[in-house]
């Protein structure tokens, strides 16, 4: 027997097919060939169009099951993972009255600045573990305020993954956590957080019904089984947003584990099991996929928007043939970069400098001495050091860090990289090889609660290596100060 993933991305979306039992990857593939459009009819403005999302999972699945040469009628369960603060509006017949604005759409950021200001920041902090900011509800007052015609027939409001999940199964529901993505959940009341629809003068019947994460959440229609090639009535059985759902394809569910990426932008999703925070911008809060009442642990996020940009920018500039050869460069060069620092927050504001947006500069550039390999070493350090400063805010903010557990991606393959997070955190770094897609598709089976037997699944297929802190920290934590003083220095200009 088989379980199907999907994970809806904005620049694709990836599909996965898991043997039910091992978890054991059969096949992966994406749609579209080239990136998906995401349309900007005007600055800082990000949509998509709904249909193409469900068109390219019609045709993903039937490439999945052709390419693999599986017996479709073993496929028993589909997990969705998805593109998070999306905002997905349909009429009482189900079509899209709008483009989805998708999540790094910034139309809504002075509409929740206001909302902050104006409910207090201890109310926000309390129940909302955030400040309403650009996300899902922000989003959907901004229609209200701006697409009057268009609010007035909305039916539900959805998370992109609720979209797809509704083309699957004809129902239209969420769940808490895709709630919380959307500052739609009051942890204090343990409730949606109509408080905040009132304010926002949104009416809460727009508000879809809840499941839970790991549930029968509706079961696949004869009209998109037709168009997929999926069973008729096997259930979707999971459904999260990406960065929750990386954390789990990471086997990362209990406080003290983190979950990090070091994609363009990096992530650092740390689980914690305490709901009182002193950050409300800088760190966003959410249900994390096994939250309940009982068990109520969260995903503290935090994001740094420049992080593997800039080593894809010096690959550009330099014209090396890979990354491998950059690190392999990289590695002669001693631990400090011999004084070379790179700041390397060139990527637009950075969230954890409360929205500063302080550029890339390079530090102590002494034109006699420096090479292209010690650009190389001073960027990889630059990075990690962005990352421990993250980490740095979250354990600053009662977050205690055990592990950190990684995808087997371009930064984190880089020993330099690896080794300097894992020294100045003084903890191991455990790399997998995995996909949000393959894990939603084993998340699929955990209908059943066995997350031991997950578990095992994930530790047997995926795990590639792990990094251990070097015992002789003097030299990192040199590099990492004068860093850090260059980064304050320019800061606080």
């Amino acid at each position: 027997m088989y379980n199907i993933g999907f994970d809806l991305g904005s620049s694709s979306i990836k599909g996965s097919i898991v043997d039910s039992h091992s978890g054991k990857e059969i096949l992966t593939l994406s749609e579209p060939k080239q990136e998906m459009d995401i349309i900007s009819p005007k600055t800082d403005w990000a949509e998509q169009d709904p249909q193409k999302w469900w068109d390219y999972i019609c045709n993903l699945t039937k490439r999945l099951i052709a390419e693999s040469k599986i017996d479709s009628a073993k496929i028993c369960a589909v997990g969705i993972s998805y593109q998070m603060h999306g905002l997905v509006i349909v009429d009482k017949n189900g079509y899209p009255l709008r483009n989805s604005i998708i999540w790094c759409d910034s139309r809504a950021v002075e509409i929740g600045e206001t909302a902050l200001e104006e409910l207090g920041s201890k109310k926000c902090s309390e129940n909302l573990l955030n400040s309403p900011g650009n996300f899902t509800a922000s989003k959907l007052k901004w229609v209200k305020e701006n697409e009057g015609e268009i609010y007035k027939n909305i039916y539900k409001y959805m998370l992109p993954g609720d979209y797809i999940a509704y083309k699957l199964t004809g129902v239209i529901n969420t769940t808490k956590n895709g709630l919380s993505e959307g500052i739609l959940w009051d942890y204090k009341n343990f409730n949606t957080a109509n408080w905040l629809l009132d304010y926002y003068e949104i009416d809460s019947y727009l508000t879809p019904d809840l499941v839970e994460n790991f549930t029968n959440q509706g079961t696949i229609t004869s009209d998109a089984s037709s168009l997929t090639g999926l069973p008729e009535g096997i259930p979707i059985s999971y459904r999260a947003g990406d960065q929750p759902n990386n954390a789990l394809s990471l086997n990362v569910f209990k406080a003290g584990e983190i979950a990090a990426t070091g994609g363009t932008s990096g992530v650092v999703y740390a689980i914690t099991d305490n709901i009182n925070s002193k950050e409300l911008t800088r760190v966003n809060h959410f249900a994390h996929v096994n939250y309940t009442k009982d068990n109520q642990v969260l995903g503290k996020l935090l994001c740094i928007n420049s992080a593997g940009i800039m080593y894809k920018w010096l690959k550009n500039i330099s014209k090396e043939n890979s990354y491998e050869e950059m690190n392999e460069k990289a590695n002669k060069i001693k631990i400090g970069s011999d004084g070379l620092i790179i700041i390397p927050f060139g990527n637009g504001a950075e969230r954890m400098f409360n929205n500063k947006n302080i550029g890339a500069q390079f530090c102590n550039l002494n034109l006699n001495k420096h090479t292209n390999h010690h650009m190389y070493r001073a960027a990889l350090e630059s990075i990690a050091f962005s990352f421990v400063y993250g980490i740095e805010i979250l354990k600053n903010d009662n977050t205690k860090i055990n592990v950190i557990k990684a995808g087997n991606d371009n930064l984190f393959r880089s020993k330099i990289f690896s080794n300097t997070v894992s020294t100045l955190i003084d903890q191991k770094i455990e790399i997998y090889n995995t996909t949000g897609s393959i894990g939603a598709a084993r998340a699929a089976g955990l209908i059943d609660g066995d997350f031991n037997k997950f578990e095992k699944n994930i530790t047997s297929n995926d795990h590639v290596k792990t990094f251990s802190p070097n015992q002789d920290k003097k030299a990192y934590i040199r590099a990492y100060e004068n860093w850090k003083r260059e980064l304050n220095r320019i800061l606080n200009k």
